[in-house]
C-alpha cells in the first residue's frame, strides 16, 4: 500500500509541476514588469528543480509519471491566451497565475488527503510544492 499511495502522489505532483511549469510559460513573455518576471522565473525554475526529483524517484519505481490532463491543459492555454489577448497587462497575468496556484494548492492538498499511506519523500515533495504555489500568489498579489 505504501508504494502504491506514494507513486501514486509522485505523479500527481508530476502532472501538477508540469502544468505549473507549462503556465508560467504561456505567461512569462507578456509580463511587462521586471520584479513579476523575476517571481513567475524564480518559480519557474524552482518547479524544474522538484521536477527533477520527481523524475529520478519515479525512475527508482519503474514509473513514467503522470502529464497534466490534456483537456485541463487546453482549456488553460485557451483561458490565457483569450484573456491575455482581450487585456494583456499584468494584472491579467497576476489573476490568471492566481487562480492557476489555487487550483493545485487545492487539488495536491486533496491527494495528500488522499494518498495517506504515500511514503515521507512523496509527502514532503508535495507540500514544497504546494509551498511554492502559495508563495507565488502571495508574491504576485501586488500586481493585481
Amino acid at each position: 500500500m505504501i508504494e502504491k499511495d506514494t507513486i501514486r502522489l509522485m505523479r500527481e505532483c508530476d502532472a501538477g509541476v508540469k502544468m505549473g511549469i507549462a503556465s508560467i510559460n504561456d505567461v512569462l513573455e507578456y509580463a511587462g514588469d521586471e520584479k513579476l518576471k523575476r517571481y513567475l522565473t524564480d518559480c519557474r525554475n524552482e518547479h524544474e528543480k522538484l521536477n527533477s526529483e520527481l523524475q529520478e524517484l519515479l525512475d527508482k519505481y519503474g514509473d513514467d509519471g503522470k502529464d497534466p490532463d490534456p483537456v485541463a491543459k487546453s482549456m488553460s492555454w485557451m483561458k490565457t491566451n483569450v484573456m491575455l489577448i482581450m487585456n494583456e497587462s499584468d494584472k491579467t497575468i497576476a489573476d490568471l497565475i492566481t487562480d492557476g496556484c489555487n487550483m493545485g494548492v487545492k487539488s495536491l492538498g486533496r491527494y495528500l488527503n488522499k494518498y495517506k499511506a504515500a511514503d515521507e519523500v512523496s509527502k514532503d515533495i508535495a507540500k514544497r510544492l504546494i509551498n511554492l504555489e502559495e508563495r507565488l500568489a502571495v508574491d504576485i498579489r501586488e500586481f493585481l
